[in-house]
Parts: C-alpha cells; structure tokens; sequence
C-alpha cells in the first residue's frame, strides 16, 4: 500500500484556517444608532443626506436579517445605546423590517418605510430631551410641537433633498388615523397608506416598551393589548395580525416565569408547529441555573406564566451569553 506524502495532498480551503466571527446583530445597530444621531444632528448641513440614511436603512435591514430575535431582543433589553429620541426611531424601524417581510414587502418598498422609520420625528428632536425630563402632563405649547413634527419633519427632509414621495408620505401620516382623529391633518382612509400604519402601529408599540425617564417601559403582552384594545385611535385589524404573528404576546428579549417556577428570557420565536425557546436563568428558588437549561413554551416544562420586568426577574446577563458572538458589542 502506498504511502501518502501529506506535504502532497491538497488542502480542503480553509480546513484550517480561525473561521470568522458572525457579524454582530448588536454592534451594527449600536453603529447604525450612533451614524444616525449625527447624521440627523446635522441634517441641514449635510450635502448628501438622501444617500446616507439609505445606508443607514440598509444597515438596519442587514442587522435584521443577520438574526431577527436577536434585532428583536435589543429592544426589549434595551442594549441599543444613545438618546432615547434616535435608539426609538433605530428600534421602530427594527419591528418595520420584521412586520414587513412578513408582509411580503419588496426590498424597496421596505427601505423605503425603514428609512422614514429612522426620520420619522427628525422635526422633533430638539426638543425631545426637554420632553423626556419632564414629570408633569405637555404643556399647551408643547403638544402644538408635537402635533406639527410630522411635518416639520417633512420640511426637513425636503430641505436635505429628499425627493422619494413614499418616503415623505409615510413620515406625514405615521400620526394620522383611517379614522380621521389623527394628526396634523386629520387624514382619514383610504389617503392613509399601508405603510405609514405599519410605521404608526411599530412607533406605537415602540414607545410603549421603551422605558422613559418618567416611566417604566410597559411589558410586550401589554403593549400589544394596548394597541388592539385602543377605541381612541384603531389600528388596521390586518395589520395587527402580522404584529401579533411576529412579536407576539412574548417577543425575544422578554423576560418571564415559567409555570414551573423558573425565571428566563425569551431568545427565538416559535419555528413551524415548535413553540417559543427560553434560556431559563434562575430556578424556582432564585437560584442561578448553569449551564441554563433551554426550554420550549410548547412543553410542559416551558409554559409561560408571566412576563416580567427587569427589577421582578432580578437577573443580569450579557446578550452574548444567550445568543452568543452575533450579539456581542
């Protein structure tokens, strides 16, 4: 039997070569949040402002597709860095991308919501940290700000060359409803596109489990009650069955006690007929579990009582202990 000379036998490509690391859901939408805030900082000023958000837009879709739970989790485990007003518009427009692959939006159709998702309230922004420190009901004043920052948004984009009506549409209505009783123009359906209530519904919800400095943020299963339940401004039946399909009443990143007394988060949506994955964290006792054990809320073992909030589950973890190297910063 003839010897093999290894030094002649062909390697396989990269047999043994240090695989590279996945990309990182968390750090790219950390960086899309950072290029945005200067971006918008500066947006009379910049000469190629169009462009620019697109990339950004891009990014954000790219993060989403590279791990949607984990797009999903930043949010609720608020691991997106920076002024609240530019991490909601970076996390409205996460739920954008997912609602709208669900729908079956094409990729322009998408980029196009994502990008007034990131420019949404760009007309509002100087004024979002005074609203954010504040204890007491707007004032007066302050709601007539409010009420006119869609389009004062709108002026803004157009004056940075932004030329996409869709674009601009979406951003003029994601305050109005097919009812009428929105705003700035009162608009009602049929002029109240498909894609400013997508953007609406993601704002909505987004603002709900974002924590402020005047709240705490309200847990997911409430959030989309919320939306469902609300008489005063209805959402598009239709629509809320994708948010309802694809967030749930538990999202990736909530955090819940199991029936069996077990605290864990949330880290995948239910695959096919499976149901949701949970990294259980602590035991029945309050104990630490290692290594965590993973359960599914299809099992027994794995149904879920309630979500929790951070102080009620009492555990800390990096992201990258659940979801490892694709959500590392």
């Amino acid at each position: 039997m003839a010897e093999t000379n290894q030094a002649d036998t062909p390697l396989v490509a990269g047999e043994f070569a240090e695989q590279e690391p996945p990309p990182s859901v968390l750090h790219q939408l950390n960086e899309s949040n950072r290029r945005l805030e200067r971006l918008l900082q500066n947006l009379r000023n910049e000469h190629n402002a169009e462009s620019e958000l697109r990339d950004i837009a891009r990014d954000v879709i790219h993060a989403v597709d590279l791990n949607p739970d984990i797009a999903l989790a930043c949010i609720f485990l608020c691991q997106i860095a920076g002024s609240y007003a530019v991490r909601h518009c970076i996390e409205t427009a996460v739920v954008v991308v997912v609602v709208a692959h669900s729908l079956g939006k094409t990729p322009a159709d998408t980029l196009t919501v994502t990008a007034a998702a990131l420019t949404m309230n760009v007309g509002m922004l100087r004024h979002n940290n005074a609203f954010q420190d504040k204890h007491t009901p707007l004032t007066g004043e302050e709601m007539a700000i409010v009420r006119r920052h869609p389009e004062q948004s709108v002026d803004m984009l157009k004056d940075a060359g932004i030329q996409d009506d869709e674009w601009i549409s979406c951003v003029l209505l994601h305050h109005e409803n097919d009812e009428g009783s929105g705003y700035p123009a009162g608009v009602a359906s049929p002029e109240v596109t498909l894609n400013a209530k997508l953007l609406s519904l993601a704002d909505r919800y987004c603002a709900q489990v974002s924590a402020r400095n005047y709240r705490r943020s309200i847990l997911p299963d409430q959030a989309l009650r919320n939306l469902i339940d609300d008489k005063v401004a209805p959402v598009d039946p239709t629509l809320v069955q994708y948010f309802q399909r694809e967030l749930g009443d538990f999202p990736p990143g909530t955090l819940v006690r199991l029936h069996n007394g077990e605290i864990g988060v949330v880290c995948r949506r239910p695959g096919g007929a499976g149901g949701l994955q949970i990294h259980c964290l602590r035991d029945p006792a309050g104990a630490l579990l290692s290594p965590p054990p993973l359960r599914s809320s299809a099992d027994q073992d794995g149904a879920i009582a309630a979500a929790l909030s951070e102080d009620e589950a009492s555990t800390r973890f990096s992201m990258k202990q659940i979801w490892g190297q694709q959500a590392s910063l």
